[in-house]
């Protein structure tokens, strides 16, 4: 992990392998296909994500293989929980747009897996990174209102999306 808490590239990959083991056991052909597909298909193709390391989780325990070598299935061990658990509780950077739609999507995907309280505290992670991100914009629109050009014409669409995410966001956690 980052120093603040959050996820390195190669971590966003862990989290998408164990999170897949942790809804149940699969073959290692089969994993590394739904890591891939999942990946490229959120943020495309990226080395610094696409090169998931399975056999590493095996080696540190966080991954046992099932039945007969040659078709044998991959499941989570109680230390691949917890490192699934702490991988999915990471913050989110205020930069790195890329890497963050991935962690989120992530976060979506897997968010069931985790208890309610951790459920409800991911929620406020994400709504809290969104009025951040919507504090920056508004600041730089301000900055910028005189300017010509078009500017705050687009910045007037991307404070309007983030509006609506936090509100979607806010509606979601009170959901949960």
């Amino acid at each position: 992990m980052y120093a603040d808490n959050t996820l390195t590239p190669k971590e966003a990959t862990r989290l998408c392998a164990l999170g897949t083991l942790a809804q149940g056991p699969v073959s290692y052909a089969a994993l590394a296909e739904s890591v891939r597909h999942f990946i490229s298909h959120v943020m495309g193709p990226s080395l610094d994500v696409m090169a998931p390391a399975i056999e590493l989780l095996k080696y540190e325990g966080l991954v046992t293989t099932e039945g007969d070598a040659d078709a044998a299935d991959l499941s989570i061990t109680e230390a691949g929980r917890t490192e699934f658990v702490t991988l999915m509780t990471a913050d989110l950077r205020a930069s790195g747009a890329e890497l963050n739609r991935l962690i989120v999507a992530l976060k979506f995907r897997f968010l069931h897996l985790l208890d309610t309280t951790q459920q409800r505290d991911q929620a406020a992670i994400l709504a809290g990174a969104t009025e951040n991100e919507l504090a920056r914009l508004d600041e730089l629109r301000r900055h910028h209102a005189n300017d010509t050009g078009h500017l705050v014409g687009w910045l007037d669409r991307e404070i309007t999306s983030l509006e609506e995410r936090l509100a979607w966001l806010e509606g979601f956690a009170g959901r949960l």
